[in-house]
């Protein structure tokens, strides 16, 4: 027997709520102003490999990326040359950072590089991780609000397309998508937790 959960529509009124909840939060409020200073006054550049390992390193550690090893992420994100391309809000961009070979091996650390990409510039670029992609899942299944399948998301220009599709069939469009961000993060977190086995 398949239990449905029922999770409040989302409105100005909920996504205020969240808001309200999500400053009381001390640790990801602490965190999230440390990752600001970081990217936004000592490091905003991304031509050093030691300016992009610091980053890199702490959004791995903060967010509990499980990437096991930083240093080929950091090589690679220096290699791709970014800074033009954050600076046009470069949706590709976000792709091109996750795929990435180590040790022969393919990886696809897409919400790394959603979170690597969104702390440069948080209101254009925003985080995918598990529980925004359960949300927005739900609320399609629901409501229709959008047209993509599961494994769009991992499309960052369809994942992004969908959180503005979102904003506009429920008529939050005055918040930013950090806010929709936060909000969509912490319904998840509180509504579908993951199950460990």
């Amino acid at each position: 027997m398949k239990i449905t959960v029922s999770i409040p529509t989302p409105s100005k009124k909920e996504v205020d709520k969240y808001l309200k909840k999500w400053n009381t939060l001390e640790n990801y409020v602490l965190q999230e102003k440390s990752l600001d200073k970081l990217f936004f006054e000592t490091y905003p550049n991304n031509t050093k490999i030691e300016d992009i390992l610091i980053k890199a390193s702490s959004l791995n550690d903060f967010y509990s990326t499980n990437i096991y090893s930083i240093f080929p992420v950091a090589k690679h994100i220096l290699q791709l040359n970014i800074d033009e391309r954050l600076n046009n809000f470069d949706e590709t961009l976000v792709n091109d950072i996750a795929s990435i070979e180590i040790n022969g091996k393919e990886k696809n650390f897409y919400s790394f590089a959603t979170k690597y990409c969104s702390h440069h510039y948080p209101t254009e670029y925003p985080i995918y991780d598990g529980y925004v992609e359960k949300i927005l899942l739900h609320f399609c299944k629901q409501d229709n609000f959008s047209k993509f399948k599961k494994g769009d998301l991992k499309n960052y220009k369809i994942f992004k397309q969908t959180l503005l599709d979102f904003k506009k069939y429920y008529d939050i469009d005055e918040y930013n998508l950090k806010d929709i961000d936060r909000y969509i993060w912490l319904l998840g977190k509180e509504y579908l937790p993951k199950k460990y086995k």
